[in-house]
């Protein structure tokens, strides 16, 4: 799975005093930023548990409060009963099965249900959301599995199996990562395991912070990424001897799509002051009439990427800003059902991210292709071979890229039209949500590797194109991958340390930063 830069963000979160944003998700997902629940969101807490404690003593049935749940919410449970009947629901809902969820994942699922808890419309007591606090805090990151939600209600397994470890049951991993049971790790931290009263089984699982949990952080791999195929693009019209010319500002406004523009723009930027680019611009010397779409259609292609990485950010800003749970305790002091848990707006936008990320690798193995094809490369030896007929040069690694991109395809079909009824036919239309995000998850480090993989051609390929040199942005470019250990021209050896060696390079943003020397260059 995918490993990230760090995010650059503060180290210290405010909670339940406005939405969270997704770059604090990153930044406590992944590095580690500690959080506080904002002063007024206590009032807020109380007054909703408050309501919730006055409808417990009704002697008419709540759901969700004296009631069962989802088939069983016409099952009335006597007040003796409730505490075993909240532990029950989070045990019995703790089902995933398979491989351990990473860190970072368990973590924005933790945040984001802290965040809906201090939004006052859950109804649960303040030790719960001080407990979720404290846990996340002490680093404490609960054993989560691969399988078990099918994001309605919300993802329920994955935040049944938070909960159980705020019960003290069940395993976690500590701050160093080492395997633990839930009661000894919240002991070692100085936190009282939960006793969930009335609702607070409901609130603690109700909710769709796995799958949007993942959509932020693959809206974090993205931005960086998106820049990455730019750099990579360049670095392949470049040394193929493609023509700049096509990315013209005025060309682009033609079609003013956003996206595209802001490709197009970081392609001249990138290909500016190029004395390849400019010793192919006489007719005399090139007389082709018109690169090859991979290379003249690429500011087309990522810039639709860029745009529906945009309508993601949009839906994720959305999500982040409400407080799914069911029931909610509203505004005006009524507790109501509803249906606010339903995955598909998240869910949607994690397919069309998964369309979009197997299109980027895609159109990136094909420029990766052509630098390796004599017939098409216009001037470069076979698989930027050494020693041709000795030598493979590069030729595997294009098998590699061009595998990943047949997975990617079969993992842009979406999980979001694959409704599978549940709980007794009460949960008839589900939205698979989680499902979207943990394959999206696997493409976007899939992409990353595909870049990877043209970064390392493409570099070669400028190398070959000596004495000619590259611009100022793709020159250094170079120069990073080149200090990073990553081999030019010369007799075959191990190929696979560098093509990790380069993925690392892409994931860390220092091949963005060797382009653009600050952020705010970057359209």
């Amino acid at each position: 799975m995918t490993t990230v830069a760090p995010s650059r963000i503060a180290d210290h979160v405010l909670i339940g005093a406005r939405p969270l944003t997704p770059a604090e998700v990153v930044a406590v997902a992944r590095d580690g930023a500690t959080v506080e629940i904002a002063a007024d969101a206590w009032t807020r807490i109380g007054q909703a548990r408050e309501l919730i404690e006055r409808l417990a003593d009704d002697p008419e049935p709540h759901y969700g409060i004296s009631t069962g749940f989802g088939a069983l919410a016409t099952t009335f449970i006597a007040p003796e009963r409730r505490r075993q009947l909240q532990a029950s629901l989070i045990r019995s809902h703790a089902a995933g099965t398979g491989a351990e969820v990473e860190r970072d994942v368990v973590r924005a699922l933790h945040l984001l249900r802290l965040q809906t808890l201090a939004t006052g419309h859950t109804g649960v007591r303040p030790v719960v959301v001080e407990t979720y606090a404290a846990m996340l805090n002490a680093g404490i990151t609960p054993i989560v599995r691969e399988y078990g939600s099918l994001g309605c209600s919300g993802d329920l397994a994955p935040l049944s199996h938070l909960a159980l470890a705020a019960l003290g049951e069940g395993e976690v991993r500590d701050a160093e990562g080492v395997l633990v049971s839930a009661s000894d790790a919240l002991a070692a931290a100085g936190i009282a395991p939960l006793v969930l009263e009335e609702k607070e089984g409901l609130a603690l699982i109700n909710g769709t912070d796995g799958m949007l949990g993942m959509l932020a952080l693959a809206l974090s791999d993205l931005d960086n990424l998106l820049t990455v195929a730019d750099i990579t693009a360049a670095l392949s019209i470049e040394s193929q001897l493609g023509t700049d010319a096509v990315f013209a500002a005025d060309l682009m406004a033609l079609r003013p799509q956003s996206g595209q523009a802001a490709s197009a723009a970081n392609l001249r930027a990138l290909l500016a002051d190029s004395p390849l680019v400019a010793s192919y611009r006489d007719p005399a010397v090139c007389t082709r009439v018109q690169d090859a779409y991979s290379l003249r259609c690429s500011p087309q292609v990522h810039g639709a990427a860029r745009d529906t990485v945009a309508h993601a950010r949009t839906i994720a800003e959305r999500e982040l800003a409400s407080a799914v749970d069911n029931p909610v305790v509203t505004g005006d002091g009524r507790v109501e059902s509803n249906g606010n848990f339903h995955g598909a707006p998240v869910a949607y936008v994690l397919d069309f991210l998964a369309i979009a990320v197997a299109d980027l690798a895609s159109i990136a193995e094909r420029r990766t292709d052509r630098a390796l094809d004599r017939t098409r490369s216009h001037g470069l030896p076979p698989f930027l071979a050494d020693e041709v007929g000795v030598d493979s040069g590069l030729m595997i690694a294009q098998y590699a890229a061009a595998g990943i991109v047949s997975e990617l395809k079969r993992l842009a079909v979406p999980a979001s039209v694959d409704s599978i009824p549940s709980s007794a036919m009460q949960e008839d239309h589900v939205s698979m949500g989680w499902a979207a995000a943990r394959k999206l998850r696997r493409a976007v480090d899939g992409l990353a590797r595909v870049l990877a993989i043209e970064l390392v051609t493409g570099c070669r390929a400028l190398d070959l194109r000596a004495p000619l040199q590259p611009g100022p942005a793709t020159g250094a470019v170079r120069a990073a991958v080149r200090a990073a250990g990553i081999a030019g021209p010369g007799p075959d050896r191990f190929v696979s340390p560098d093509l990790e060696a380069a993925t690392a390079l892409v994931l860390s943003g220092a091949v963005a930063d060797a382009a653009f020397t600050t952020p705010d260059n970057r359209p």
